[in-house]
């Protein structure tokens, strides 16, 4: 692409950021600004994310079957806010906890929210399915129930019955004899009413496991599918041979998924491993029962699993939305998203993929996943198999099955280098794989740490210490996500690698901190929590208020995926006051209300849902200048703005000093995002986002971020190689 064209199209999109002004703040009647009504609800605001996912299985711009999958994540993501949050209030209601949460409502009143909104969150996903299916019809993809299928299929079907399905059934009678079995969470189940030729009756049971597909092809042109519980009910003659089918019903339970930990564990693994059977028995949260199930085997289901009514769900629809991924059809690239491989960076093509020559040259920023995540497993790999490399220390927070960054820090431990790896053991829903990861590393001679029992260790920090002639260079990299290479290719993500001799310090430092518990006696270009993040993020909130009190420009900007910390939320209600313009991308939970008179009139606030998870966190402050600006203070952060990362995590605030960096990350990552019109929802003071479309979009093609990214591979395919490759965006204000 020629460069004329690059910045034309750079300089158009500093044009409409600039033209877009801040919205005329509302006034709420009766609204008390120091109240706590002025923050929106966590649990609301979560669910309120959750319908912007939701949203986007109706998008028609978006291609057929990634709209099914975002049906599908909208259903996963609610059952884990079920296991997690709901069962969480559950236990705090029946205590008779009534202490308020920051917007003024107890437990009580947030779960009866909870459950009405949720409820027509359900509802709706049925909606959406009624719609897509029969578009799914239109492009060759059909569900099949049993009564679809041919006298030809049927004969398929019981083929494939017998040898695939079969074997890993466990049909179960319910009588005195045969208990009522336990259902683990998640769990799918057939439940059915039968009757022998003496007329006698059964209840029985086949759990559906979860290791076999959901759907079954019986054929591919078109792709015909029949769910697994419609061929079982197609077989039941081989289940349950001489009864008669009276009635069945589908259902799923979901059990509390939180864990609780001893304080003092002798041995946190073994603890680990206990607290994951607890969690795989917790109680009951929501049952769904498929609609019209007969009514005594509704009662007996019920009854056997000490489920009231108020946490059962009907489903007049299908059940187990989130299954439905299983529709995301490689063979169809015509109904997905258009194909994208990420970027090599120039860089460390032009050094023949040397990781360390390209980072020894500058500082070096990768924009995930356009530019490829495989930079940081080499940098890993490349640092196992160098012999002047003598240490590799890593954080471990979420990573891929089978792991190449936990290959490579095996094969570093083996070869001999001294290797510590900082696993954590409380990553949600990944504390089974990380034991094994721990237990893999140690079995190759790797110092495996698990940190703090009471903080999560989330920081994501690479070091390796290199022989380079008579001195020791270390070299960092510092991610704002997760060293997992799979979730890499559709979370945005930031990767900074540098040999900066106070970053190599700080990391040190952090590693230190974690693995012996010192704190450290001094950081030189980093904040950690639960140390020292909070506050230099409040001091720098505070700074820029104190630029516009003494009449200088004072900006904002920041993207992160939730903000819920009261005392950040009113730090920057004060700085908004004082004049500070803000303007922030939330991807998720946002519990600030921005555009209120008398409040927050000068904070602006956007979501941002599409193709890829915005999950890079990024603070920038004016520092007495307009954003953007070479004066600009710029910082990279494993944290979100809530309690639990500023407060009970092990997180990092690093500062860009690299201008080439500074201007990558402000001219053209927050720029681009502020700027998105495509699949931007705009954060409205008085309820639901709405959708950020223009005058006139319906003419033009809407400006998105993400495409930006994927079709100018010269924004960020040098890795930050010096500053004539950086299309600047001057002057820019949402």
């Amino acid at each position: 692409m020629p460069d004329e064209f690059r910045l034309a199209q750079s300089e158009s999109l500093s044009a409409n950021f600039l033209q877009a002004p801040f919205p005329l703040p509302i006034e709420l009647e009766g609204f008390d600004p120091k109240g706590p009504e002025r923050f929106f609800n966590r649990e609301l605001s979560w669910l309120a994310f959750n319908w912007r996912v939701l949203e986007e299985a109706m998008n028609p711009r978006v291609p057929l079957l990634e709209r099914v999958r975002f049906l599908s994540i909208s259903a996963t993501n609610l059952d884990e806010f079920y296991t997690v949050r709901v069962a969480g209030l559950r236990e705090l209601a029946r205590a008779g906890n009534t202490t308020p949460s920051e917007d003024g409502r107890s437990p009580a009143e947030q779960l009866v929210m909870i459950h009405e909104d949720a409820r027509r969150l359900m509802d709706y996903q049925q909606q959406i399915w009624a719609v897509l299916r029969p578009l799914l019809v239109e492009a060759g993809i059909v569900i099949l129930t049993q009564h679809d299928l041919t006298q030809e299929d049927r004969a398929f079907v019981s083929a494939y019955f017998l040898e695939h399905v079969f074997p890993v059934l466990s049909p179960l009678a319910i009588d005195p004899a045969h208990p009522f079995p336990f259902i683990p969470n998640a769990g799918f189940c057939l439940a059915l009413e039968l009757q022998d030729k003496r007329g006698r009756k059964l209840d029985a049971l086949v759990p559906i496991p979860s290791q076999i597909d959901r759907f079954m092809r019986v054929s591919s042109n078109p792709v015909r599918l029949l769910p697994m519980e419609e061929l079982i009910l197609a077989e039941m003659d081989s289940l349950f041979p001489g009864y008669t089918l009276l009635g069945s019903c589908t259902f799923s339970v979901l059990r509390d998924s939180d864990l609780e930990v001893e304080e003092e564990a002798e041995d946190l693994v073994r603890e680990f491993e206990v607290a994951l059977k607890r969690r795989r028995r917790g109680e009951v949260v929501r049952m769904k029962i498929s609609a019209g199930a007969p009514p005594d085997l509704r009662d007996v289901v019920m009854e056997e699993l000490d489920v009231p009514e108020t946490d059962v769900i009907e489903v007049d629809g299908i059940m187990g939305i989130s299954t439905l991924k299983e529709l995301v059809l490689d063979e169809r690239p015509d109904l997905l998203w258009p194909s994208f491989t990420p970027r090599v960076p120039e860089r460390v093509q032009d050094h023949g993929g040397d990781m360390f020559a390209a980072i020894r040259q500058k500082d070096m920023l990768l924009h995930h996943p356009y530019e490829t995540f495989d930079m940081v497993v080499r940098f890993l790999e490349q640092a196992a198999r160098d012999p002047d490399v003598l240490a590799i220390r890593q954080t471990l927070y979420r990573t891929s099955r089978d792991s190449p960054i936990v290959a490579a820090l095996c094969e570093a431990a083996e070869a001999g280098k001294s290797v510590t790896a900082l696993v954590e053991l409380k990553a949600r829903f990944d504390e089974a794989a990380n034991i094994r990861q721990s237990r893999r590393l140690e079995r190759a001679g790797a110092h495996v740490v698990y940190g703090f029992v009471n903080y999560k260790t989330h920081a994501k920090i690479s070091t390796v210490v290199r022989r380079e002639g008579d001195r020791l260079a270390t070299y960092t990299h510092w991610g704002t996500g997760n060293y997992h290479p799979i979730t890499a290719r559709i979370y945005t993500d930031l990767s900074l690698f540098t040999c900066d001799a106070a970053l190599g310090r700080d990391a040190t430092r952090v590693f230190n901190y974690v693995s012996g518990y010192a704190e450290p006696a001094r950081l030189e270009n980093i904040a950690i929590s639960p140390l020292t993040l909070k506050p230099r993020l409040l001091e720098l909130i505070r700074q820029e208020a104190e630029a516009a009190r003494a009449g200088r420009p004072a900006e904002i900007w920041a993207k992160m995926n939730s903000i819920i910390d009261a005392d950040v939320i009113d730090t920057l209600y004060a700085a908004g006051q004082a004049g500070v313009k803000i303007s922030l991308v939330v991807r998720g939970i946002c519990g600030l209300r921005p555009g209120i008179k008398g409040l927050s009139e000068n904070i602006r606030i956007k979501s941002v849902v599409g193709r890829f998870l915005e999950h890079s966190r990024i603070v920038c402050f004016g520092n007495g200048s307009a954003l953007p600006s070479d004066n600009a203070r710029v910082f990279i952060s494993s944290a979100d703005w809530m309690g639990r990362n500023l407060v009970r995590r092990v997180e990092t605030l690093v500062e860009i000093s690299n201008p080439t960096v500074k201007a990558q990350i402000v001219g053209q990552i927050m720029a681009a995002n502020l700027a998105d019109e495509a699949q931007s929802w705009i954060i409205r003071p008085d309820g639901p986002a709405c959708r950020s479309l223009p005058q006139g979009s319906a003419e033009r093609r809407l400006f998105s971020c993400h495409r930006f990214f994927m079709e100018n591979p010269s924004l960020s395919g040098r890795g930050s190689a010096g500053a004539d490759d950086v299309p600047e965006l001057t002057h820019t204000d949402d």
